[in-house]
């Protein structure tokens, strides 16, 4: 696959994963809008408002004008803050305000992205103020289905509408998440040299990947199957999705979701890191 290939690639997963969080609001209750989410202090409203916000970002937009409340507890660091200004903004919209926005944000950004004469490589300016950085053009678009596809999610577990947990943004969600896995392994928990961790899951979207510690302490990624680990976890796509999203702890999964064999202290250390989400 052709690198002009693998960005348009990311474009159609985007436009799915987008396009389906629409389709799925269009028709719900007024009330629906405000249940809660995962995403701590945010609501269904709030999830939406966050991902017009950064699209409507990336399209040169500027940002709101507003002054957040002090009473906010889920803001914990000017990050969390910069994020939340827009979010707190749209808490008074309207249920047709907020689908009447995301349609047109929609089309705005699709064109954008159609007709962007960019190069998969070219450096490009994620503008989150002053957390803006640069990247390729091909990063920031896989990134941009991650956030998508994991609030659609969001959205699905909180209205109780499952869907979607193998469509193409799901498995470029997947190869994200799992680049992360080696650096929960052998730098945040701490896993020794020698050390192997496997992590088996199963459902919509399977796979098994073994993580290697080498002996300078660094982890490896492989799919091969490794004969008596020191800790293997075997859960559901979903699960694992919750935990490398920071959705949910170890303990807050449905009982039998998740199964550890072997090292329970590293196996403790690992699910301690694995959130992989800022």
């Amino acid at each position: 696959m052709t690198d002009t290939q693998v960005v348009q690639t990311y474009i159609d997963a985007w436009t799915h994963s987008i396009e389906s969080i629409s389709e799925l609001l269009a028709p719900l209750p007024t009330d629906s809008w405000n249940r809660p989410t995962e995403c701590p202090g945010w609501s269904v409203r709030d999830v939406v408002s966050h991902v017009i916000a950064v699209e409507s970002e990336l399209l040169g937009d500027p940002r709101p004008i507003h002054s957040l409340p002090s009473d906010l507890f889920h803001i914990k660091d000017e990050l969390s803050r910069y994020l939340e200004l827009p979010v707190d903004k749209r808490r008074c919209h309207t249920a047709p305000e907020m689908t009447s926005e995301l349609e047109y944000v929609i089309i705005r950004r699709s064109r954008s992205l159609r007709n962007a004469p960019t190069e998969p490589d070219e450096l490009v300016r994620f503008p989150a103020g002053p957390f803006g950085y640069d990247l390729p053009y091909h990063r920031l678009l896989q990134m941009r289905v991650l956030d998508v596809w994991v609030h659609e999610q969001d959205l699905r577990r909180a209205l109780a509408l499952p869907g979607n947990l193998d469509s193409p943004a799901a498995l470029i969600t997947r190869d994200l998440l799992l680049q992360g896995l080696p650096k929960v392994v052998a730098k945040l928990a701490g896993a020794p040299a020698g050390a192997t961790v496997v992590v088996d899951v199963t459902g919509p979207v399977e796979f098994l990947r073994t993580v290697r510690v080498d002996p300078d302490g660094r982890g490896g990624l492989d799919s091969s199957i490794s004969l008596g680990p020191d800790v293997q976890f075997t859960l559901d796509w979903e699960s694992y999705l919750r935990l490398a999203t920071g959705r949910a702890r170890a303990e807050q999964l449905s009982a039998g979701a998740l199964k550890v064999d072997g090292d329970t202290e590293l196996a403790e250390r690992v699910l301690a890191h694995f959130n992989l989400m800022p």
